[in-house]
């Protein structure tokens, strides 16, 4: 399992405003996502793209590790929102996978959200584009099948 130093990745996102990391086995996105937690700052949001099956839930609950959540965290495909509260910071876990226009998300009441005291995560959210706050962090996973079947290359932007 790869050990992430999340001071070196926020200098170097602060720097750049761009870093590929890669994920040998679901643990190391287990373990990205829990060292991105840990350093997590209310009023953050993080948007994560990828296809089915690329590790967005292992990061997702890597990342509510992070914030000391102990309760089980799954991707809420048909409540489009799950929020945990019992972390350091409130938790707020979208999947807009389902979202059928943008308008539904004023319904949900997302500004509390991105723009409250908590963290967002944001799966599918290429598909909200036009509402996601000026300021976030885009994680994109991706599968590289020739390397290996867990191996996952990580873009890590701040937008």
């Amino acid at each position: 399992m790869k050990i992430y130093n999340i001071e070196e990745i926020e200098e170097k996102l602060d720097r750049k405003k761009t870093l590929t990391l890669y994920a040998e086995c679901p643990e190391d996105t287990f373990e990205l996502g829990r060292s991105l937690g840990k350093a997590a700052k209310a009023g953050q949001v993080y948007t994560l793209i990828g296809d089915l099956g690329v590790g967005k839930t292992v990061f997702t609950q890597g990342f509510a590790a992070g914030l000391g959540l102990t309760e089980p965290v799954n991707s809420p495909t048909f409540t489009i929102l799950q929020i945990y509260e019992e972390g350091r910071l409130p938790f707020y876990h979208f999947d807009v996978y389902r979202i059928g226009d943008v308008e539904e998300m004023e319904e949900i009441g997302y500004e509390d959200c991105f723009y409250g005291q908590g963290v967002s995560m944001i799966e599918w959210a290429n598909l909200i584009e036009e509402i996601l706050p000026e300021h976030y962090r885009r994680v994109t996973i991706e599968k590289n099948p020739a390397k290996g079947f867990d191996y996952r290359r990580i873009l890590l932007e701040s937008v």
